[in-house]
């Protein structure tokens, strides 16, 4: 096989919506992925484009929350035992990123990628034949008091600095957009432009048919290590076989920042495990998202059934799942939407890959411009993933940027 221009390293919807907007500036390109496509995270979220979350997850509203969530070991933020001392170096950055000028620079970098991102979405449907899948149908947030309510306010009016639209909704208000909620939800806030995926899983798939129907190639390999050479970069998987390319894309999620570590780049990389459970699709009449902030869930409705998914396990990669946060969103679930049928479900646990100040890392590796690093999206995976897309493109052909990188260096830790 002639050396391709590009090796993308991972198959999820960042590497492969990478590959594709690559592959259509002309570039010859391989996704090598060590189990598939869409194998990990891409597979279970919950099929959100959710362009209105600008603020970022480390913010001084987490941290007055985050002591109670944390007594709940099935709560909406857990750190597993097992693993607190291992995270406690990355919790420490976390912290550092929650202070208020901090959090003012990362909103910001964060709204221009969620920009991009949305301009990006529909030419990319549109190119990928995949513009049937996308959902507008909304997302209604909901609140179980006033004072939950008020403490919503200031990043509801952060959006609307933005041009964001929404409607704060009283409990009669929100029966006419989403019936059968439960009576202790007394006020919600309803986002129209809120868009969705029909399948986050099938969709991944379809870039995958499309990326290959064009030429494109999907190896499988787990990759072990990366090394410039003076002709590019030599691509080492575990079982032996080396491949080589004019530059590479590492865009592996979870796992990138073991890579990114073989060429001298320390990336506090960590893993949020998110947890879900999938109920046919006649389970619930789910006409909007729903998001029950303070319990830190969604359920989503998707082409393949009803999503009850969302909360925070910063456990690692090695430990087991613990599939008991499924069952405990699900029950809740059961409360707080009471005509919920709760029979046929299959759980799932997914890794995402999260950086403390909630940035991705979207830029050059330290040792030689031709390793491009697109990861660290968290749980915005699926929302960025075109911009993020076009990004990499302009880093590929030398074009300047569509947005300002700099918030988003590999190195800026």
């Amino acid at each position: 096989m002639v050396k391709p221009d590009v090796i993308v390293i991972g198959a999820g919807v960042i590497g492969l919506s990478a590959a594709i907007a690559a592959q259509s500036r002309g570039l010859v390109v391989v996704v090598v992925d060590r189990e598939g496509p869409a194998a990990g995270a891409s597979a279970g979220n919950a099929g959100a484009f959710a362009f209105t979350d600008i603020l970022p997850l480390a913010s001084p509203g987490i941290l007055k929350k985050a002591p109670k969530w944390l007594l709940d070991p099935l709560g909406p933020l857990s750190i597993p035992p097992a693993y607190a001392l291992q995270i406690a170096p990355w919790m420490f950055r976390f912290w550092r990123a929650c202070q208020p000028s901090r959090v003012a620079h990362s909103t910001a970098a964060q709204t221009s990628l969620m920009d991009l991102s949305k301009a990006e979405l529909e030419p990319f449907l549109v190119a990928t034949d995949t513009l049937p899948m996308l959902r507008k149908e909304g997302n209604l947030q909901v609140y179980e008091s006033e004072a939950e309510f008020q403490a919503s306010l200031p990043g509801w009016e952060a959006r609307r600095n933005h041009g964001i639209e929404f409607q704060h909704l009283k409990a009669g208000e929100m029966v006419a957009i989403q019936p059968g909620l439960a009576s202790r939800f007394i006020l919600g806030t309803f986002t129209p432009g809120w868009y969705s995926i029909a399948d986050p899983k099938l969709y991944t798939l379809a870039l995958a048919e499309h990326f290959s129907s064009r030429g494109g190639v999907i190896e499988r390999a787990e990759i072990s290590a990366l090394r410039a050479i003076p002709a590019g970069v030599e691509v080492l998987a575990a079982d032996g076989k080396l491949r080589r390319a004019g530059k590479v894309v590492l865009a592996a999620g979870a796992f990138s920042h073991r890579l990114a570590k073989t060429l001298g780049d320390h990336i506090p990389l960590e893993t949020e495990r998110g947890y879900n459970t999938t109920l046919p699709s006649d389970a619930f009449d789910l006409r909007t998202q729903i998001t029950f902030g303070g319990h830190g869930f969604v359920v989503s409705k998707l082409s393949t059934g009803i999503r009850v998914g969302g909360a925070v396990e910063l456990g690692g990669l090695a430990l087991p799942p613990n599939f008991r946060r499924s069952e405990a969103m699900l029950q809740k679930a059961r409360s707080f939407l009471p005509g919920l049928k709760p029979e046929r479900g299959v759980q799932w646990m997914g890794f995402r890959p999260s950086l403390p100040d909630s940035l991705p890392a979207i830029g050059r590796a330290r040792a030689t411009a031709d390793v491009i690093y697109a990861f660290g999206h968290g749980h915005l995976g699926l929302t960025q993933s075109a911009g993020t897309a076009r990004l990499i493109a302009d880093l590929l052909t030398q074009r300047m940027p569509a947005i300002d990188l700099t918030p988003f260096s590999p190195q800026r830790f």
